[in-house]
């Protein structure tokens, strides 16, 4: 960011030397050179600013690909666990834990379809990817069976809200800290109410001030689509209400 201010800053310096030229002596000659040094320099910044943006999209390229790495080894790591445990117990002649087992693994699959079909791409990336990251807080997902937003939130109101989701996450996440070795659990939503959608977030364990929460998702939610409401002041829970007509 300093380099690139520093190369405007030249950039504008630079025009400095025709432009005084012209002034102790106007003459068709220096009005010439400036026009070229002009036409230089925008020719330059485009092609150096270019090369600049380009530079940070492969940058933010390479770091979602590594999230995506991560979020794939997680869930790799996951389903060998799983498939793991159940040949134990196959080995061990064990039905009844085997057939308990396989219904925690369909469980899987049926919320990972959930997640997958509420259809905004940035919300299902976060979901997916927070539990690779390695926090105090656990994230544990419901969503409602057959709830899809794709077809009705249009592109902007779907990032705004995976916005306010990330950033209400966050929140709950720094809200209080959990003792040394253990991790706190933050449930997250969404089901149908009507003509809305309603994305709850409910902690367990200590989150810290429920005032200082409470006043910190009042924040995030201000001048959006949605709206918080419901606190109960015994427990760190809230819901924000999504309008589905806008």
């Amino acid at each position: 960011m300093k380099s690139w201010k520093s190369a405007i800053w030249a950039v504008m310096l630079s025009v400095l030397l025709p432009l005084g030229l012209v002034y102790w002596h106007t003459s068709l000659l220096t009005c010439l050179l400036l026009g070229i040094w002009v036409a230089v320099i925008v020719a330059f910044s485009f092609i150096w600013n270019q090369r600049h943006w380009e530079r940070e999209l492969r940058i933010q390229e390479n770091t979602l690909q590594q999230a995506a790495i991560r979020t794939l080894n997680h869930h790799r790591h996951d389903w060998m666990n799983d498939l793991q445990i159940l040949y134990g117990y196959i080995q061990l002649g064990k039905p009844d834990k085997s057939v308990e087992c396989v219904e925690r693994i369909k469980e899987r699959i049926a919320l990972d379809s959930r997640i997958a079909k509420l259809g905004i791409p940035s919300l299902v990336f976060f979901i997916q990817s927070f539990r690779t990251y390695r926090t105090s807080l656990e994230l544990e997902v419901q969503v409602e069976e057959g709830l899809q937003l794709e077809d009705k939130l249009n592109r902007e109101a779907g990032d705004e809200l995976t916005s306010v989701i990330m950033q209400t996450v966050r929140a709950y996440q720094y809200n209080g800290l959990a003792p040394q070795g253990e991790t706190r659990k933050l449930r997250l939503g969404f089901i149908q109410d009507g003509g809305d959608i309603l994305i709850s977030f409910e902690g367990e364990g200590e989150h810290g001030n429920p005032e200082q929460l409470k006043g910190q998702i009042y924040n995030i939610v201000q001048g959006k689509i949605m709206k918080a409401e419901q606190f109960k002041p015994s427990k760190a829970y809230v819901e924000l209400r999504l309008p589905l007509e806008m």
